[in-house]
């Protein structure tokens, strides 16, 4: 999936989560874009949802927010592929983890149980290295 494909409204919520640079709730989304025709949640929630569905925007569960994902310029994220998120509780700062190692921990898991899972988010509140060193 690349950008070029995406409709008008996909693009500009796309667009706005990559110049946020932060995690945003789809009510801040509609209010920097209400310039662009935006006018009611609807559109924005559909637009997110497409995109999360290209797997290129993740949505924060514990902040009910969105964020363009870190490798949307050539990555796509499959269905069951876990997803991980640095939060720093100070800064506001949000990094995605995906790595092997990540994903090992993950199928480990899931090996020992037995259990299978379909969607793997996680979520790990905190410091950044900047905040704890400042701290």
């Amino acid at each position: 999936m690349t950008t070029t494909e995406l409709t008008k409204n996909q693009k500009l919520v796309f667009a706005a989560l990559e110049r946020a640079g932060t995690p945003l709730s789809a009510y801040q989304i509609l209010d920097q874009l209400r310039d662009e025709g935006f006018r009611a949640p609807l559109q924005v929630y559909r637009a997110l949802d497409q995109l999360r569905g290209f797997g290129v925007v993740h949505r924060l569960e514990s902040m009910n927010a969105f964020v363009a994902c870190a490798h949307a310029d050539g990555h796509v994220h499959h269905d069951g592929e876990p997803i991980g998120f640095t939060i720093c509780e100070r800064c506001g700062a949000v990094s995605e983890i995906h790595d092997a190692d990540f994903r090992a921990f993950v199928d480990g898991i899931s090996a020992r149980s037995g259990f299978r899972p379909e969607k793997t988010t996680v979520e790990i509140r905190g410091l950044c290295a900047d905040c704890a060193k400042a701290a």
